[in-house]
């Protein structure tokens, strides 16, 4: 038998994952753009804003549509500490300067993708969900082996889940139309670079497989 990567989803053994699509770091509002004027913000985010508004965070609710009805597990991560003053996060996100505190509006998912009401949320204080969540835990007890992801940043906090799944033997699949970062060239940059380890499909391709 040939092992490959490129396999249709199988849906009671799949998953998809929204990765850090909450107010602090997709809504104007949220504390990662705080004291920025509208000059300094349209400058730095204007062009990720727009391609959220736009395109991705429309995509991401196709998806999330398509996989409710089909019987995909859906599941989202935010970045949150466990605690009001972030004593628990990471180093790297102490340095970097994140506290999302725990319970805060910063740490809740977008209102454009509400979590249903038995959908998993799990916090994260560092960069991979699987480092400072039990998500391999919940994931392995749901029967699921086939990983989709969508979410913020590509080539960051994406990045890094894709990488941690693979090694844990999870098959991924990346959409790679409802994942967004700062910049075009970032973006094609990191798809370029974890193509090795993941399948990549479109919104619609992935679409097109859970509605058959």
């Amino acid at each position: 038998m040939t092992l490959t990567r490129n396999l249709p989803l199988v849906v009671n053994q799949s998953a998809i994952l929204f990765i850090d699509v909450q107010n602090f770091s997709v809504h104007r509002d949220g504390a990662e753009f705080n004291g920025l004027n509208e000059a300094d913000f349209s400058k730095t985010y204007g062009s990720f804003f727009a391609e959220m508004k736009s395109r991705i965070i429309p995509n991401m609710r196709l998806l999330q549509s398509a996989c409710r009805n089909a019987g995909v597990e859906v599941m989202y991560t935010t970045i949150e500490s466990l605690t009001k003053d972030g004593r628990d996060r990471s180093l790297d996100y102490k340095i970097t300067g994140f506290n999302v505190p725990r319970g805060s509006w910063d740490a809740r998912v977008i209102d454009e993708l509400e979590p249903g009401e038995d959908e998993i949320c799990l916090p994260k204080s560092s960069s991979s969900v699987f480092v400072s969540t039990h998500i391999d835990y919940v994931l392995r007890n749901l029967g699921v082996k086939q990983l989709v992801i969508s979410g913020v940043l590509t080539d960051q906090c994406v990045e890094s889940a894709i990488r941690d799944a693979c090694d844990l033997g999870y098959l991924v699949t990346q959409v790679t139309d409802a994942c967004a970062t700062y910049s075009t060239s970032r973006h094609e940059n990191s798809i370029g670079t974890i193509k090795g380890y993941c399948r990549q499909i479109t919104t619609q391709q992935l679409l097109d497989e859970v509605e058959d």
